[in-house]
């Protein structure tokens, strides 16, 4: 018996079905702002997509209904105007749109000669422009800044040993390696370190100022100190965008530090290093322009969908140097479809790499970028709103700066506040009201809003404050009673 083909047997019916699935999808993200920000899953829920192995087929409009009844109204709610969880990005109906035609094209991005891979290549041009680097310069999509940033590393550190040191290892040099980073660094740089065998004590977490930036003074001592001790310093990493408040360090002062001690200087810019789109926040980052690499999330504050990492280089040979191996398998060659080198999989460790340029490509021309730049400016407005509003209310108390879109306070009453903090920010999350998280701040629990969906209205910030106020005085009036 001949194996069966995968396409559908009527393309009629099926254009139907899919026709229906995107209704579905567009009348999802129109009507994000009338439900609960997140819903738990029911217990019935989760056992709904317990079964063995399917063998025989299903109906497509039996799948869809499936994923209607049991995925779609249980996301982890990004989408709404209210959530302040975490930095997750909103989401848009044309990157949405691209990432479906990526889908149906199901091209392979590690190489070869085609056109998608000059999609990325013109997306990496594009921000290779808005920073300010060389045409020299290299980008690559990653699933994330937590990639993008270990991609940096690894470069870091084949700038650092030598080309040699991919055949050889790290040897006693490697072990020697010591890199630096402000104490409000993202967890992913110690892993980082971890990864590129490094070892995560040879990031140096630097002590902070007032406002969450690295300290100049410990830095330049921390690296002088390992100097004297025998160690060789060799990565300077910047934060743009600080996990906890936002903060921004002192880009162009880092710099100088990197000039003067030969580090290379990354950038994690998570969220924060798309501030450059808008052209009032993009002095903020002064100095970024002198960096060797930068990390981002097209998929938070560029709103893209998920997944949408990037790494920008400065040097793309360097860039090339640190990954580029070449397989019998995968000749180059001048023409054919064997052409094009150097290929995306010769700038990080991924052959097969799916299509997530076009998302942001349509997104750039549809919206265009002073667009997306304004929604950016209008979440820090936002922020400074709540702010204001926090710093008026005699029982909340802001507990950090809010240089950007993020603004962490608390509820202040009650007699173990800290437990009282976590109680609210769980209720507002299982109510569907809204959806901050937590942090601690100085020691202190804090009920976190980041600020990022382009969605997000005032009225939401005023729904947000009224709703932590109602909790508070219950919660606190239910502990005294």
């Amino acid at each position: 018996m001949l194996a069966p083909d995968l396409d559908p047997p009527d393309w009629a019916a099926a254009r139907a079905q899919a026709h229906r699935m995107l209704d579905d999808m567009l009348d999802h993200m129109q009507g994000l702002a009338e439900g609960p920000v997140w819903r738990p899953p029911p217990s019935e829920v989760r056992r709904g997509v317990v079964e063995p192995l399917p063998r025989t087929p299903q109906p497509l409009d039996q799948v869809h209904e499936a994923f209607r009844r049991l995925v779609l109204p249980y996301g982890v709610g990004n989408g709404h105007p209210r959530f302040f969880g975490w930095v997750h990005g909103g989401g848009n109906l044309a990157g949405a749109l691209g990432d479906m035609l990526a889908a149906g094209l199901n091209a392979n991005l590690g190489g070869r000669d085609h056109m998608p891979i000059e999609i990325e290549r013109q997306v990496a041009r594009w921000m290779a422009e808005l920073y300010g680097f060389p045409a020299g310069a290299s980008g690559l999509f990653v699933t994330g800044a937590s990639m993008a940033n270990l991609i940096a590393v690894l470069i870091a550190r084949a700038e650092a040993l030598g080309a040699a040191s991919r055949q050889a290892g790290l040897g006693a040099a490697g072990g020697r390696l010591t890199a630096y980073a402000s104490r409000m660094a993202h967890g992913c740089l110690p892993k980082a370190m971890d990864i590129a065998g490094l070892g995560a004590q040879a990031l140096r977490l630097v002590s902070t100022d007032a406002e969450g930036r690295m300290d100049l003074g410990a830095l330049k001592a921390a690296i002088a100190e390992d100097r004297a001790a025998g160690h060789r310093p060799f990565l300077l990493v910047a934060t743009a965008g600080g996990v906890e408040t936002g903060a921004i360090d002192d880009l162009a002062a880092l710099a100088d530090v990197a000039r003067t001690e030969d580090l290379w200087l990354h950038v994690d810019g998570a969220f924060g290093a798309l501030a450059m789109l808008s052209a009032e926040l993009a002095p903020l980052l002064n100095g970024i322009e002198h960096a060797d690499s930068i990390a981002f999330d097209f998929h938070k504050w560029g709103q893209a969908p998920y997944d949408a990492g990037f790494v920008l280089v400065r040097d793309g040979a360097k860039h090339q140097a640190a990954f580029a191996s070449h397989a019998g398998y995968l000749q180059r060659e001048a023409e054919g479809l064997a052409a094009g080198a150097p290929w995306p999989c010769d700038l990080g460790p991924d052959l097969s790499r799916g299509f997530r340029a076009l998302k942001v490509w349509f997104a750039f021309k549809t919206y265009g970028a002073d667009a997306i730049g304004a929604t950016i400016l209008n979440t820090c407005k936002l922020a400074a709103y709540l702010a204001a509003r926090i710093d008026a209310e005699p029982e909340l108390e802001r507990l950090a700066p809010a240089p950007l879109n993020i603004v962490c306070f608390r509820y202040r009453a009650g007699a173990d506040v800290d437990r009282l903090n976590r109680r609210i920010v769980t209720d507002l999350q299982t109510s569907g009201a809204a959806a901050p998280s937590a942090a601690v701040i100085d020691g202190r629990q804090a009920i976190r809003a980041a600020i990022v969906n382009h969605r997000t209205k005032a009225h939401d910030i005023d729904a947000l404050v009224a709703e932590v106020l109602r909790l508070g005085r219950v919660l606190t009036q239910g502990h005294a009673a």
